[in-house]
């Protein structure tokens, strides 16, 4: 098997557990006091600026010429208004940078007892977080919690690292703390790392244990009208729920929805828990992160899948911080991705007709 990128998997891996046991360490001692609002609306917590400091410290520390696409930046957290909030990111990043090695990890890495940062230098971490991205060259792109409602609620969230290089993504790592390790026992143990390297396979590996367990190889099974079902975002804001049903209706789709937030939904699709991904834009103009669907993409793709907009173009990683004019996004089986393709395409029609 070819080592492609094999540094840049175990240290994204590595990455990725930490800030992992970071956010579900914080999840109980979370208040709403503690939570800021952005522009957009959407929740940003101290774990999302704990997380992002956390991974960006071990990116510069073992690849400082990478730039990274990441959500977050520090202007908050500078100045005396942020001086509660700054405290504690610094404090949780320090416990998460200075925690023992593990199996697999090196302390050149930034990691182990004798690895505490200043202020300065986390929160200069995050800020490393604010490349435009580029069409050439390589960056990382980053969501520290991806799913900030469903991790809010205790649900389904996802820590979300990939590599892009030349504008494909080669690398994608993703943390579910709360994700079942199998969906036929969803009370059972929680907890996994999705992998995928261009070209190597999709692999589930054990989150308490992800750099020295073989893993799961992952593959999309075939998919029936009684077997396939929706993987459809919780937050009505983040997909028109409603076309979708339509497009269930035109693929005669008898079971029920699966919803979840964040890209757990990429990894339910890759493991065989759900048929389809499918994210239509709710108005006119939204474009998607790249951070949203970087590692995602990678992975269903590495497990047999297809993954494109809803017109069935590729995804373009190389327009900046978002997709551009993306028309929403599509994942599925290769056996069924071109007959969801055509079935948008209809129902999108059909919305077109009513409105003359």
């Amino acid at each position: 098997m070819s080592a492609t990128y094999g540094a840049e998997k175990q240290i994204a891996i590595a990455a990725v557990r930490r800030a992992c046991v970071l956010t579900a360490s914080v999840f109980n001692k979370l208040v709403k006091q503690e939570t800021l609002t952005k522009d957009d609306k959407s929740p940003v917590t101290v774990g999302d600026y704990s997380a992002q400091a956390v991974i960006n410290t071990i990116l510069g520390r073992t690849f400082p010429q990478d730039p990274i696409v990441g959500e977050e930046d520090a202007a908050d957290l500078r100045g005396d208004a942020g001086t509660v909030l700054r405290e504690r990111i610094v404090q949780l990043a320090n416990e998460t940078l200075t925690a023992p090695l593990v199996d697999g990890e090196k302390e050149e890495w930034g990691l182990g007892p004798s690895q505490t940062q200043t202020a300065d230098e986390l929160l200069d971490a995050i800020d490393r977080g604010n490349y435009e991205g580029s069409r050439t060259g390589r960056f990382w792109t980053l969501d520290p919690i991806d799913g900030t409602k469903g991790f809010l609620r205790g649900e389904q969230y996802a820590v979300c690292l990939a590599l892009v290089v030349d504008a494909r993504v080669e690398l994608g790592v993703m943390g579910c703390p709360n994700l079942p390790v199998s969906a036929a026992d969803p009370t059972g143990p929680r907890g996994c790392i999705f992998v995928a390297v261009r070209g190597q396979g999709a692999f589930q590996l054990p989150l308490d244990d992800p750099l020295s367990a073989v893993g799961t190889r992952l593959t999309i099974p075939a998919s029936t009208p009684e077997t396939l079902n929706f993987l459809e975002s919780v937050e009505k804001a983040h997909a028109k729920l409603s076309f979708n049903e339509r497009v269930a209706q035109i693929l005669g789709v008898r079971r029920p929805p699966t919803r979840m937030d964040s890209q757990a939904k990429y990894c339910s699709l890759a493991r065989g828990d759900g048929g389809v991904y499918l994210r239509m834009p709710t108005g006119v103009g939204y474009k998607e992160k790249i951070w949203d669907h970087a590692s995602g993409s990678v992975l269903v793709e590495e497990a047999g899948g297809m993954i494109s907009d809803g017109r069935g173009q590729p995804l373009d990683f190389g327009l900046g911080r978002t997709l551009g004019e993306n028309y929403g996004v599509v994942g599925a089986g290769k056996d069924v991705h071109g007959k969801v393709i055509a079935a948008v395409l209809r129902a999108r029609s059909e919305e077109e007709a009513e409105k003359l």
